[in-house]
């Protein structure tokens, strides 16, 4: 039988076949390290195996937690203890006052389709990847990915998260395509300063404000300049690191009426100077 401390998330095992030793801490399995095949197989397995390997089981076999995702409220039924065992962020979600609540979890501002790879991660110990997509699909797993990042920042799962953003770099390299403002925005929105995701999208608008051949300029980023101020010094920050020791001229040494306000044409009949 089971035995969940209201203040932990490790979980115990008590044989009662045998002389009760006590509670026992199970073995550490790195449930993500195993491809689907390994993981269904050790669980077929797992009462034929030493207690010490029981950790998956007792991990699948814990109560569930009711997951509503996005402004559609999807649903998800999942394993508590295997969301608690990955992450601290539900662990917070089961307890009140120090007391184990079983109900439901809502992450209604977050996107279902990253939080779908999420749950393919939980269970497969894998995601996607973007180079085993055909092209038309390549930029929407990228997108999903970029979001998937966001959420894993909020939820606290770095593993998952370093994944996410390498896929989704590799995403936009292969489809040909980059994050607009509109993808952008929100990722200033909801992460902290210095955020490697930030540092990424900052360092590819500043690429594509300086390319000769983008149709983007410093005007299509207008949004992402109003809504933070990180932004810009973002960008200004990677296009100076990009431009190396090449120094724009001075405008200081300007003659004539170059920065005079008159009509166009009217530099003929300026009299200034």
């Amino acid at each position: 039988m089971g035995y969940h401390s209201s203040d932990s998330w490790h979980a115990y095992f008590q044989d009662f076949a045998y002389t009760d030793q006590g509670r026992t801490r199970m073995a550490n399995i790195n449930i993500a390290d195993l491809p689907a095949k390994t993981f269904a197989e050790q669980v077929s397995q797992v009462l034929k195996e030493d207690a010490s390997d029981m950790k998956i089981f007792r991990l699948i076999c814990s109560p569930i937690m009711d997951v509503y995702v996005g402004e559609s409220r999807r649903h998800w039924c999942l394993h508590r203890d295997l969301l608690g065992y990955h992450t601290p962020f539900f662990q917070g979600q089961s307890h009140v006052d120090g007391k184990q609540k079983f109900g439901k979890v809502e992450l209604l501002e977050e996107d279902p389709h990253a939080f779908e790879l999420l749950v393919k991660w939980l269970y497969q110990g894998k995601i996607d990847d973007v180079s085993d997509l055909p092209l038309e699909k390549k930029w929407d797993h990228a997108d999903a990915c970029q979001k998937l990042y966001v959420l894993c920042d909020k939820v606290k799962m770095p593993q998952l998260k370093n994944i996410a953003i390498d896929q989704f770099r590799k995403g936009c390299y292969e489809a040909g395509l980059v994050p607009g403002p509109e993808e952008i925005k929100p990722i200033y929105d909801t992460t902290p300063p210095r955020s490697p995701i930030r540092k990424l999208v900052s360092q590819i608008a500043a690429r594509q404000i300086m390319d000769p051949d983008s149709d983007s300029d410093a005007g299509t980023y207008k949004m992402c300049f109003e809504a933070n101020a990180d932004f810009a010094i973002d960008v200004i920050d990677a296009i100076r690191q990009g431009s190396g020791t090449k120094l724009f001229r001075d405008p200081t040494e300007e003659t004539g009426c170059f920065y005079h306000d008159h009509d166009h044409g009217a530099s003929q009949l300026c009299k200034v100077g």
